[in-house]
Protein backbone atom coordinates (compact mmCIF):
# COMPACT_ATOMS: atom_id res chain seq x y z
CA UNK A 1 0.00 0.00 0.00
CA UNK A 2 1.93 3.42 -1.06
CA UNK A 3 1.07 5.97 1.67
CA UNK A 4 0.23 9.66 0.66
CA UNK A 5 0.24 12.83 2.50
CA UNK A 6 -2.50 15.06 1.91
CA UNK A 7 -1.53 18.66 2.01
CA UNK A 8 -5.02 21.02 1.97
CA UNK A 9 -6.50 24.28 2.12
CA UNK A 10 -10.05 23.51 3.42
CA UNK A 11 -10.92 27.34 2.46
CA UNK A 12 -10.65 25.90 -0.80
CA UNK A 13 -13.88 24.38 -1.64
CA UNK A 14 -17.27 23.27 -0.49
CA UNK A 15 -18.82 19.67 1.05
CA UNK A 16 -17.19 17.58 -1.84
CA UNK A 17 -13.97 19.13 -1.29
CA UNK A 18 -13.53 18.38 2.55
CA UNK A 19 -11.01 16.46 4.44
CA UNK A 20 -13.69 13.85 5.38
CA UNK A 21 -14.72 13.77 1.71
CA UNK A 22 -11.28 13.28 0.56
CA UNK A 23 -9.45 11.35 3.02
CA UNK A 24 -12.55 8.75 2.29
CA UNK A 25 -12.14 8.79 -1.95
CA UNK A 26 -7.85 8.16 -1.30
CA UNK A 27 -8.21 5.89 1.14
CA UNK A 28 -11.19 4.12 -1.01
CA UNK A 29 -8.72 3.70 -3.99
CA UNK A 30 -5.95 1.51 -1.46
CA UNK A 31 -3.80 4.47 -0.59
CA UNK A 32 -2.66 5.28 3.25
CA UNK A 33 -3.40 8.84 3.82
CA UNK A 34 -2.13 11.05 6.41
CA UNK A 35 -3.70 14.40 6.78
CA UNK A 36 -2.50 18.25 7.18
CA UNK A 37 -4.29 21.18 6.39
CA UNK A 38 -2.74 24.12 4.99
CA UNK A 39 -4.36 26.90 7.38
CA UNK A 40 -2.93 25.15 10.54
CA UNK A 41 0.76 25.76 12.04
CA UNK A 42 3.10 22.88 11.39
CA UNK A 43 1.92 21.15 8.18
CA UNK A 44 5.17 21.55 6.69
CA UNK A 45 6.33 18.89 8.86
CA UNK A 46 4.35 16.46 6.85
CA UNK A 47 5.11 12.32 7.10
CA UNK A 48 8.58 11.87 5.79
CA UNK A 49 7.40 8.16 5.22
CA UNK A 50 5.03 9.23 2.54
CA UNK A 51 5.15 7.72 -1.27
CA UNK A 52 3.98 11.06 -2.28
CA UNK A 53 2.11 14.42 -1.44
CA UNK A 54 -0.99 15.35 -2.61
CA UNK A 55 -1.89 18.94 -2.82
CA UNK A 56 -5.45 19.67 -2.50
CA UNK A 57 -6.24 23.35 -3.89
CA UNK A 58 -5.91 26.15 -6.21
CA UNK A 59 -2.76 27.81 -7.64
CA UNK A 60 -2.09 29.65 -4.63
CA UNK A 61 -2.26 26.43 -2.25
CA UNK A 62 -0.10 25.04 -4.38
CA UNK A 63 2.56 27.52 -4.68
CA UNK A 64 2.43 28.03 -1.07
CA UNK A 65 3.74 24.52 -0.64
CA UNK A 66 6.04 24.46 -3.67
CA UNK A 67 8.08 27.42 -1.05
CA UNK A 68 8.57 24.67 1.58
CA UNK A 69 9.55 21.74 -0.91
CA UNK A 70 11.90 23.81 -3.04
CA UNK A 71 14.01 24.99 -0.13
CA UNK A 72 14.56 20.71 0.64
CA UNK A 73 18.70 20.20 0.09
CA UNK A 74 19.88 17.91 -2.53
CA UNK A 75 20.34 15.59 0.86
CA UNK A 76 16.61 15.96 2.07
CA UNK A 77 14.20 13.16 0.22
CA UNK A 78 11.82 15.12 -2.51
CA UNK A 79 8.70 13.82 -3.47
CA UNK A 80 6.32 13.05 -6.08
CA UNK A 81 3.23 15.57 -6.17
CA UNK A 82 0.19 14.13 -6.76
CA UNK A 83 -2.52 17.56 -7.63
CA UNK A 84 -6.29 18.06 -7.15
CA UNK A 85 -7.15 21.46 -8.53
CA UNK A 86 -10.11 23.62 -6.80
CA UNK A 87 -9.01 26.88 -6.95
CA UNK A 88 -10.56 29.69 -9.34
CA UNK A 89 -8.50 29.42 -12.40
CA UNK A 90 -6.26 26.25 -11.60
CA UNK A 91 -3.53 27.54 -13.75
CA UNK A 92 -0.81 25.02 -12.63
CA UNK A 93 -3.16 21.93 -12.93
CA UNK A 94 -4.38 22.95 -16.64
CA UNK A 95 -0.75 23.21 -17.33
CA UNK A 96 -0.29 19.45 -16.53
CA UNK A 97 -3.71 18.47 -17.67
CA UNK A 98 -5.01 17.95 -14.55
CA UNK A 99 -9.02 18.26 -14.62
CA UNK A 100 -12.01 16.77 -13.23
CA UNK A 101 -13.62 15.92 -10.40
CA UNK A 102 -11.58 14.73 -7.33
CA UNK A 103 -12.83 11.02 -7.32
CA UNK A 104 -11.85 10.86 -10.76
CA UNK A 105 -8.27 11.81 -10.94
CA UNK A 106 -7.56 9.68 -7.36
CA UNK A 107 -8.96 6.62 -9.25
CA UNK A 108 -6.02 6.95 -12.10
CA UNK A 109 -3.20 7.57 -9.74
CA UNK A 110 -2.59 3.84 -9.45
CA UNK A 111 -0.62 4.45 -13.61
CA UNK A 112 1.12 7.50 -13.83
CA UNK A 113 4.41 8.96 -14.81
CA UNK A 114 6.26 11.70 -13.53
CA UNK A 115 6.79 15.00 -15.13
CA UNK A 116 9.26 17.53 -14.46
CA UNK A 117 8.01 21.40 -13.24
CA UNK A 118 10.98 23.95 -13.65
CA UNK A 119 11.22 27.05 -11.32
CA UNK A 120 11.43 30.57 -12.50
CA UNK A 121 14.03 32.46 -10.43
CA UNK A 122 14.29 36.10 -9.88
CA UNK A 123 17.42 38.14 -8.70
CA UNK A 124 17.34 41.96 -8.63
CA UNK A 125 14.28 43.02 -5.81
CA UNK A 126 14.77 43.16 -2.31
CA UNK A 127 15.22 39.25 -2.07
CA UNK A 128 15.34 36.79 -4.43
CA UNK A 129 12.15 35.19 -5.46
CA UNK A 130 10.72 32.35 -7.51
CA UNK A 131 7.50 31.86 -9.63
CA UNK A 132 5.91 29.16 -10.90
CA UNK A 133 3.71 30.40 -13.14
CA UNK A 134 5.06 33.67 -14.35
CA UNK A 135 7.05 36.90 -13.60
CA UNK A 136 5.49 40.22 -15.36
CA UNK A 137 5.30 43.85 -15.48
CA UNK A 138 2.31 45.82 -16.55
CA UNK A 139 -1.24 45.48 -17.38
CA UNK A 140 -1.83 41.93 -15.25
CA UNK A 141 -0.38 43.56 -11.35
CA UNK A 142 -2.57 46.38 -11.80
CA UNK A 143 -5.44 43.90 -12.21
CA UNK A 144 -4.68 42.03 -9.19
CA UNK A 145 -4.66 45.55 -7.43
CA UNK A 146 -8.14 46.56 -8.64
CA UNK A 147 -9.40 43.01 -7.94
CA UNK A 148 -8.12 42.82 -4.37
CA UNK A 149 -10.67 45.83 -3.87
CA UNK A 150 -13.43 44.18 -5.84
CA UNK A 151 -13.28 41.14 -3.60
CA UNK A 152 -16.46 41.26 -2.20
CA UNK A 153 -18.40 42.39 -5.44
CA UNK A 154 -17.20 40.03 -8.26
CA UNK A 155 -19.43 36.83 -7.70
CA UNK A 156 -19.26 33.60 -6.32
CA UNK A 157 -18.27 30.94 -9.20
CA UNK A 158 -15.03 30.84 -10.40
CA UNK A 159 -16.47 31.21 -13.76
CA UNK A 160 -17.96 34.74 -12.09
CA UNK A 161 -14.69 35.86 -11.09
CA UNK A 162 -12.60 34.96 -14.25
CA UNK A 163 -15.16 36.86 -16.18
CA UNK A 164 -15.24 39.80 -13.96
CA UNK A 165 -11.27 39.67 -13.93
CA UNK A 166 -11.38 39.86 -17.44
CA UNK A 167 -13.74 42.70 -18.25
CA UNK A 168 -11.40 44.77 -15.63
CA UNK A 169 -8.10 43.80 -17.33
CA UNK A 170 -10.29 45.47 -20.65
CA UNK A 171 -10.73 48.49 -19.20
CA UNK A 172 -7.32 48.93 -17.93
CA UNK A 173 -6.09 47.91 -21.17
CA UNK A 174 -7.55 50.56 -22.72
CA UNK A 175 -6.29 53.31 -21.19
CA UNK A 176 -2.50 51.85 -19.89
CA UNK A 177 0.42 53.84 -20.10
CA UNK A 178 2.80 51.28 -22.31
CA UNK A 179 6.38 51.69 -20.49
CA UNK A 180 10.00 51.71 -21.57
CA UNK A 181 11.49 48.55 -21.38
CA UNK A 182 14.91 47.59 -22.03
CA UNK A 183 14.81 43.59 -22.32
CA UNK A 184 17.33 41.19 -23.36
CA UNK A 185 16.18 37.21 -24.22
CA UNK A 186 19.71 34.93 -23.89
CA UNK A 187 21.15 37.87 -24.93
CA UNK A 188 19.63 39.43 -27.56
CA UNK A 189 17.94 42.99 -26.84
CA UNK A 190 13.80 43.35 -27.64
CA UNK A 191 13.54 46.45 -26.14
CA UNK A 192 10.41 48.69 -26.45
CA UNK A 193 7.40 50.41 -25.38
CA UNK A 194 5.21 47.77 -23.95
CA UNK A 195 1.84 47.18 -22.18
CA UNK A 196 2.32 44.11 -20.66
CA UNK A 197 5.82 41.52 -20.37
CA UNK A 198 5.32 38.23 -19.07
CA UNK A 199 7.99 35.82 -18.63
CA UNK A 200 5.88 32.03 -18.72
CA UNK A 201 6.91 29.15 -17.27
CA UNK A 202 3.17 27.51 -18.13
CA UNK A 203 0.68 28.39 -20.94
CA UNK A 204 -1.41 30.57 -18.48
CA UNK A 205 -1.97 33.49 -15.96
CA UNK A 206 -4.34 35.01 -14.32
CA UNK A 207 -7.93 34.03 -15.10
CA UNK A 208 -7.06 31.62 -16.99
CA UNK A 209 -5.58 33.94 -20.11
CA UNK A 210 -3.33 31.44 -22.16
CA UNK A 211 -1.06 34.01 -23.79
CA UNK A 212 1.77 31.00 -24.33
CA UNK A 213 0.24 28.35 -25.16
CA UNK A 214 3.18 26.26 -26.34
CA UNK A 215 4.79 26.83 -22.99
CA UNK A 216 6.16 23.18 -21.28
CA UNK A 217 6.75 23.66 -17.54
CA UNK A 218 8.96 20.72 -17.80
CA UNK A 219 11.36 21.78 -21.07
CA UNK A 220 13.88 23.90 -19.19
CA UNK A 221 12.94 27.84 -21.10
CA UNK A 222 11.17 30.22 -20.54
CA UNK A 223 8.35 31.91 -22.98
CA UNK A 224 8.94 35.87 -23.02
CA UNK A 225 5.26 36.93 -23.90
CA UNK A 226 5.60 40.79 -25.44
CA UNK A 227 2.22 43.14 -25.76
CA UNK A 228 3.73 46.46 -27.12
CA UNK A 229 1.54 49.64 -27.96
CA UNK A 230 0.89 49.01 -31.03
CA UNK A 231 -1.03 45.75 -29.98
CA UNK A 232 -3.21 47.43 -27.93
CA UNK A 233 -6.59 46.48 -29.67
CA UNK A 234 -5.22 43.23 -31.19
CA UNK A 235 -5.05 42.35 -27.04
CA UNK A 236 -8.48 44.00 -26.17
CA UNK A 237 -10.07 41.88 -28.93
CA UNK A 238 -8.04 38.65 -27.57
CA UNK A 239 -9.89 39.76 -24.24
CA UNK A 240 -13.35 40.35 -25.97
CA UNK A 241 -13.35 36.55 -27.32
CA UNK A 242 -12.49 35.36 -23.85
CA UNK A 243 -15.49 37.18 -22.50
CA UNK A 244 -17.91 36.08 -25.23
CA UNK A 245 -16.68 32.55 -24.55
CA UNK A 246 -15.81 32.69 -28.73
CA UNK A 247 -13.22 30.27 -29.67
CA UNK A 248 -10.38 31.92 -31.81
CA UNK A 249 -6.44 31.26 -31.74
CA UNK A 250 -4.90 34.68 -31.24
CA UNK A 251 -0.82 34.94 -30.87
CA UNK A 252 1.47 37.40 -29.59
CA UNK A 253 5.01 38.01 -30.10
CA UNK A 254 6.73 35.61 -28.27
CA UNK A 255 10.66 34.39 -27.28
CA UNK A 256 11.93 31.85 -25.79
CA UNK A 257 15.01 32.13 -23.76
CA UNK A 258 16.56 30.63 -20.74
CA UNK A 259 18.17 34.11 -19.02
CA UNK A 260 15.91 36.57 -19.16
CA UNK A 261 16.90 40.75 -18.21
CA UNK A 262 14.28 43.61 -17.85
CA UNK A 263 15.57 47.14 -17.54
CA UNK A 264 12.34 49.24 -16.51
CA UNK A 265 10.60 51.95 -14.63
CA UNK A 266 7.55 50.18 -13.87
CA UNK A 267 6.07 49.79 -10.71
CA UNK A 268 3.14 47.34 -11.48
CA UNK A 269 5.24 43.58 -11.18
CA UNK A 270 4.14 40.76 -9.64
CA UNK A 271 5.35 37.50 -8.95
CA UNK A 272 2.63 34.38 -9.93
CA UNK A 273 -0.07 35.47 -7.61
CA UNK A 274 1.75 38.35 -5.55
CA UNK A 275 1.63 42.18 -6.35
CA UNK A 276 5.11 43.61 -6.08
CA UNK A 277 5.70 47.06 -4.86
CA UNK A 278 8.74 48.83 -6.10
CA UNK A 279 9.59 52.43 -6.14
CA UNK A 280 12.75 52.93 -8.13
CA UNK A 281 13.82 51.32 -11.80
CA UNK A 282 14.05 47.64 -11.72
CA UNK A 283 16.72 45.50 -12.97
CA UNK A 284 15.87 42.31 -13.13
CA UNK A 285 17.54 39.21 -14.04
CA UNK A 286 14.93 35.94 -14.56
CA UNK A 287 16.52 32.37 -15.28
CA UNK A 288 14.88 28.89 -15.26
CA UNK A 289 15.73 26.63 -12.55
CA UNK A 290 15.14 22.93 -14.34
CA UNK A 291 13.24 20.04 -13.01
CA UNK A 292 12.61 21.39 -9.06
CA UNK A 293 9.56 19.82 -8.81
CA UNK A 294 8.16 16.69 -9.99
CA UNK A 295 4.14 15.61 -10.80
CA UNK A 296 1.97 12.80 -11.22
CA UNK A 297 0.47 12.51 -14.82
CA UNK A 298 -1.72 9.89 -15.18
CA UNK A 299 -1.46 7.97 -18.07
CA UNK A 300 -4.68 8.84 -19.08
CA UNK A 301 -4.18 12.55 -19.38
Amino acid sequence: MKKAHLLHNPTAGDSDFSKEELTKLIKKEGFDCAYSSVKENGWEAFDEDSDFLIIAGGDGTVRRIAKVLIKRTLLDRHYPIALLPHGTANNVACALGIDGKAKDIIKKWHHYHLKPFDIGRVVGLDTDKFFLEAFGIGIFPRLMKIMDKLEDEIGETAEDKLNAARRVLLEIVQTYEAKSCQIFADGKEYSGDYIMVEVMNIRSIGPNLVLAPEADPGDGMLEVVLISASNRRKFENFLRHQIDGIEQDFTFKTIRAKQVRIVCECKDLHIDDERIKVENPSDIEISINPARLEFIITDEE
